[in-house]
């Protein structure tokens, strides 16, 4: 049966650092290399007929290291752009913002390569990708499709695939080098599987 498989990159330097991370361009530490490589069994059994991964280079790797052949990659998988938040962390925002949280307040514009999102338009970019797959999960004759990408823009979809506003991502704490699957159970769109580490 047809699943939504989300995989989040492996650790980088500025995840490890707790910096959010949206459009620069890091790659995976000798950790985050590991934590990729050791999804393999966890993939390893799945019929997958599709893998679809963010441009970053961090996701990219990722596939590669778990074994995963990328069909395509999809910039509607690209990390939330942070805006002026872009490599700060919560900690330092609320220095100035006491008791700012991303989910509610959203991000500061930064400079012409960052010049932020609300969650609103991560949801409207994390739904063109659900649209042409919805009809395929839950279907027996269906495989798998796996997606590839960051932490937040996979909490922003997760919630999309429930029917939840965008900002409900906030709910769903996800790990780095970690999988979850999406299905349906009775035709309803459910979480199947959530943040799984080998």
């Amino acid at each position: 049966m047809g699943e939504l498989v989300l995989v989040r990159h492996g650790q980088t330097e500025w995840s490890r650092g707790r910096r959010h991370t949206g459009r620069t361009d890091v790659p995976l530490t000798e950790e985050g290399e590991r934590q990729a490589a050791a999804l393999r069994p966890l993939l390893a059994g799945r019929t997958v007929g599709a893998v679809v991964t963010s441009p970053l280079r961090r996701a990219v790797r990722t596939a590669e290291l778990a074994g995963l052949a990328a069909t395509r990659t999809d910039p509607d998988l690209r990390e939330w752009d942070y805006g002026g938040y872009e490599g700060v962390t919560t900690v330092q925002i609320r220095r100035e913002r006491p008791g700012w949280d991303l989910w509610r307040d959203g991000v500061v514009p930064g400079d012409a390569a960052h010049p932020g999102e609300r969650v609103e338009d991560v949801a409207a970019r994390v739904d063109r990708v659900l649209e042409p797959l919805a009809a395929q999960v839950g279907d027996p004759g269906s495989a798998d499709t796996v997606l590839v990408a960051h932490g937040h823009v996979l909490r922003v979809l997760t919630a999309r695939w429930l029917g939840l506003d965008g900002g409900a991502g906030a709910l769903f704490s996800l790990g780095t080098g970690a999988v979850c699957t999406l299905g349906r159970e009775h035709d309803r769109p459910v979480v199947s599987s959530w943040n799984l580490v080998p």
